[in-house]
């Protein structure tokens, strides 16, 4: 029988003593000393390490227990969290399968300003660690008004959910900033209700590194775009409404494919024009939002004209200023998604690097940046009728009117040079690592943002 009570017994908002609870700081310990005992695929193979394991398991599990009473609307899954603990060493300590855990998990079922979420699972952490090791991330939802005003409206998406750290175990002291739980190590697929954006990694991030581009580029920001870089929980509220739309815009729209579903080998610029789409998407929508409440004069709600300009800013100055110059350069689909928008911008007259100082002419980057979001959607519209090479090519073409190719590239020669007599493989496979490489700009740039970026891994909004 579940022992979830009514929604009535919702724990107090805003309770961060939870992080110096002692249950709190013996669960992180015995998840550090219980990773170290792990392989890739989170099982403890050597039975040597068994008898540790264990112990270290029975520590987690009395320490959740402790921390129940926390989290009420938790009972289900911290009940089921148990039992999948309890069954993985029973059986040996082999590839761990919480998928009872998981089934019974469903924080974005009610979304609440400030609730929190104790989440222990073992899992790999997106663009941080690869290895499916136990982890343990307590968190806050972060849904202002507005935002949930947004989404029971044109901007539907239930499955959304906005947070905020507030502690977490070594696979989250990097630059992941999403909890999703397809990460999580389960035996079978089960449908997913619910997934986690971390907003306060975003906007501290985001702060951090864009104020120090707009000092080296000496770029002169607008009165609120400078409040955005000044104030935190101003950056998070709006890194939560561009979320929304970018996350809901993966499935809609005409799709030729669904890459995220599919996950299909395919060149990674093709990854990097659906990224951009979607934050494209959430700019053009922000356009509307902003012009739609500004046009209703005293009836309109300011809060949300507001976040939806600054939107704006955000996609923008994250685009062009982290993205292209963040991360490896294999295959960097986001990236080369900054690459294309600075260029795009640059070629049409709206942004300028003249006597080393970066100038925008802030009128005209609503225009363009539709134009751009508007190109891609045209080339999705066509492509539904195309083969798959064919779209891979008019992509391709797209890009390259904008962004200048690797000269070794066997892309850039012509679609003569392409195997397009034999499997997609081939083509893939020509795709170069580094196919659009960095700019002589953006070279210097990234010298010189370089530790900058670097410094934002494992930012959480309390550390800027």
């Amino acid at each position: 029988m579940s022992t979830r009570p009514e929604r009535t017994a919702l724990p107090i908002i805003g309770e961060p003593e939870v992080v110096e609870d002692a249950a709190w700081l013996e669960l992180k310990s015995a998840v550090g000393s219980l990773q170290v005992l792990q392989v890739k695929d989170g099982s403890v193979p050597d039975p040597v390490d068994h008898p540790l394991a264990r112990t270290l398991v029975q520590r987690i599990r009395s320490s959740v227990a402790a921390l129940a009473p926390r989290f009420p609307h938790d009972a289900d899954y911290l009940e089921a969290l148990d039992g999948d603990f309890a069954a993985w060493a029973d059986g040996g300590f082999g590839i761990p399968d919480f998928v009872a855990a998981l089934e019974a998990f469903a924080p974005a079922a009610d979304r609440v300003d400030g609730v929190q979420h104790l989440v222990v699972f073992p899992m790999y952490t997106q663009n941080g660690s690869t290895d499916r090791h136990v982890e343990a991330v307590l968190f806050e939802v972060v849904w202002p008004s507005f935002v949930a005003e947004l989404e029971a409206g044109d901007y539907s998406n239930a499955l959304f959910l906005p947070i905020r750290f507030l502690d977490f175990t070594a696979g989250y002291d990097t630059n992941s900033a999403v909890l999703f739980p397809e990460s999580v190590a389960t035996s079978r697929v089960i449908p997913f209700t619910w997934g986690g954006i971390f907003a306060d990694r975003e906007a501290a991030r985001f702060r951090r590194v864009v104020r120090h581009a707009a000092e080296v580029t000496r770029l002169e920001l607008p009165a609120d775009a400078q409040e955005l870089l000044a104030d935190q929980e101003l950056a998070e509220r709006t890194f939560v409404m561009w979320d929304l739309i970018h996350d809901r815009t993966h499935m809609r729209g005409d799709l030729p494919f669904d890459p995220f579903m599919i996950k299909q080998r395919m060149p990674f610029f093709l990854y990097s024009l659906e990224e951009l789409r979607c934050d494209l998407t959430a700019f053009r929508e922000a356009v509307k939002v902003e012009r739609a409440e500004t046009a209703k004069g005293d009836e309109g709600s300011p809060e949300l004209r507001k976040h939806a300009a600054l939107v704006q800013y955000a996609v923008l100055f994250d685009r062009i200023f982290r993205f292209a110059i963040t991360g490896s350069r294999v295959r960097n689909y986001d990236g080369l998604g900054g690459q294309l928008l600075f260029a795009w911008l640059h070629q049409r007259g709206v942004l300028h690097w003249t006597d080393t100082r970066l100038t925008i002419d802030w009128p005209e980057v609503a225009p363009a940046v539709t134009a751009l979001g508007d190109a891609i959607d045209e080339l999705y519209w066509r492509s539904i009728d195309r083969p798959k090479i064919a779209h891979w090519l008019a992509a391709y073409e797209l890009i390259t009117t904008t962004v200048t190719p690797h000269p070794a590239s066997v892309w850039a020669q012509g679609r003569e040079a392409l195997p397009l007599d034999g499997p997609p493989r081939g083509l893939t496979d020509a795709v170069l690592d580094d196919e659009f490489p960095l700019s002589m700009f953006y070279e210097a740039l990234e010298k010189k943002m370089r530790d900058v970026i670097d410094s934002t891994a494992g930012i959480t909004g309390a550390d800027d």
